[in-house]
C-alpha cells in the first residue's frame, strides 16, 4: 500500500509504503489508544459525574450499576438456594446414618458409657441455650448461615466416623474372640469316651478322664479346634504324642496319642489347619485322639465348648471363680 504526501503546489510529492505488518500495528495502536480513551472518559467523567450528581451523566451510571448489582444479587441468590438445597440432601442423609450408628452400636455391644465422651464434645460445640436438630432455612438462607451449618455437618460426619470405628473394633473383637474358642471338632467322627468319671481301661477303677475320645483310624487328619500358638510338642508318658495350642485369656487345648504332629512350638495356627495325625501312643489302647479344653489349667468338658462355644467359656469361667 503506498501513501502519497504533497506540501503545496511546488513541493515535492512524498510517498510512504505500508505493508501488511505496519498496517496491523497501526490498527492495533489505534484500538488500545482508543480503549485507553474510553477508561479514561469511564473514570474521569462518568464516575466524577456519579460522585458529583451530575444532571443526566448520573442518572444513566446508577442505571447501569443498578442492574449489574441486580444481575449479581440474583446470581448469588440462585447458587445460594441450590446449595441450600443440597445441604438439606447431606443433613436428611446424615440423620440416617446417625440412627443407622445407633443401631449398629447396639448390635455390636458398644455401651452408652463408651459414646458420652463423644456427646460431652459435640454438647460443648453447641451453643448456649441451643435445643433441638440442625435447620436449614428454606427461604433466603445467608452466607453465613449456610457456612455455620455446613461446620456443623462437617463435625457430625466426624463424629459418626468415630462412632462407626468404635463398632467396628468392637466387632473385630468379638470376632477374634470367636476364632480363639475352641468351638471346632477336631476330628471328624463320633465321641467314644466322654468327659467324667469313668473305669480305667488299665487299673479297671474309678477315675476322671478329662477329656473327649474320638476313635479314628491311625492317620486320620487332626484339625486345630480354633486359632492359637502352638505352645509345646513334646512326648509325653501317658499322653504320647502331645501337641498343646494356646488360645489367649487362659484357654488351652491339649490332642494327644498322636502319631504325628506337624507343627512346632511357636507356630500360628489357625482354626481348622491340619496340625497332627491319629495315632495310639502313649497310654493307649487303640488308635483315638484324646482331646482337652483347659481354662487356666483346669480341665473342662469340651463337649460343652463343641456345643457351645462362647457361653460354655463364659460358663466355665463363672464355676471356676466360685
Amino acid at each position: 500500500m503506498q501513501v502519497l504526501i504533497t506540501h503545496g503546489r511546488m513541493a515535492k510529492t512524498r510517498v510512504l509504503n505500508l505493508s501488511a505488518r505496519r498496517i496491523a500495528a497501526l490498527v492495533l495502536l489505534l484500538a488500545a489508544l482508543l480503549m485507553l480513551t474510553s477508561g479514561a472518559v469511564y473514570h474521569f467523567i462518568f464516575l466524577k459525574a456519579a460522585r458529583e450528581g451530575w444532571p443526566v451523566v448520573s442518572s444513566v451510571v446508577r442505571l447501569v450499576v443498578r442492574d449489574e448489582i441486580a444481575q449479581r444479587d440474583r446470581f448469588m441468590r440462585e447458587n445460594l438456594d441450590a446449595i441450600a438445597s443440597k445441604v438439606g440432601e447431606m443433613q436428611a442423609k446424615l440423620v440416617k446414618l446417625e440412627a443407622m450408628g445407633e443401631r449398629i452400636s447396639g448390635l455390636a455391644g458398644v455401651k452408652a458409657d463408651d459414646l458420652k465422651p463423644l456427646q460431652r464434645s459435640s454438647d460443648n460445640g453447641a451453643a448456649p441455650g441451643a435445643s433441638g436438630g440442625r435447620y436449614v432455612p428454606v427461604a433466603n438462607p445467608s452466607l453465613d448461615e449456610l457456612q455455620r451449618i455446613v461446620a456443623g455437618l462437617d463435625a457430625a460426619a466426624d463424629q459418626n466416623t468415630d462412632v462407626f470405628t468404635l463398632v467396628e473394633s468392637r466387632l473385630l473383637e468379638s470376632r477374634l474372640a470367636t476364632l480363639m474358642i475352641p468351638n471346632s471338632a477336631p476330628v471328624d467322627g463320633s465321641v467314644g469316651s466322654g468327659f467324667g468319671f469313668r473305669t480305667d481301661p488299665f487299673t479297671s477303677r474309678t477315675a476322671l478322664h478329662t477329656g473327649l475320645d474320638f476313635p479314628a483310624d491311625t492317620g486320620t487328619p487332626i484339625h486345630a479346634a480354633a486359632g492359637g500358638l502352638v505352645l509345646d510338642t513334646a512326648w509325653h508318658p501317658e499322653y504320647g504324642h502331645l501337641l498343646e495350642i494356646d488360645h489367649g485369656n487362659g484357654l488351652t487345648t491339649r490332642y494327644a496319642h498322636c502319631s504325628k504332629v506337624l507343627v512346632t512350638p511357636g507356630t500360628l495356627v489357625k482354626r481348622g489347619q491340619l496340625v497332627a495325625h491319629v495315632g495310639s501312643t502313649g497310654r493307649s489302647t487303640g488308635p483315638h485322639l484324646h482331646f482337652e479344653v483347659l481354662v487356666d489349667g483346669v480341665p473342662q468338658d469340651p463337649a460343652r465348648f463343641l456345643a457351645g462355644g462362647a457361653a460354655a467359656l463364659a460358663k466355665a469361667g463363672a464355676t471356676r471363680r466360685r
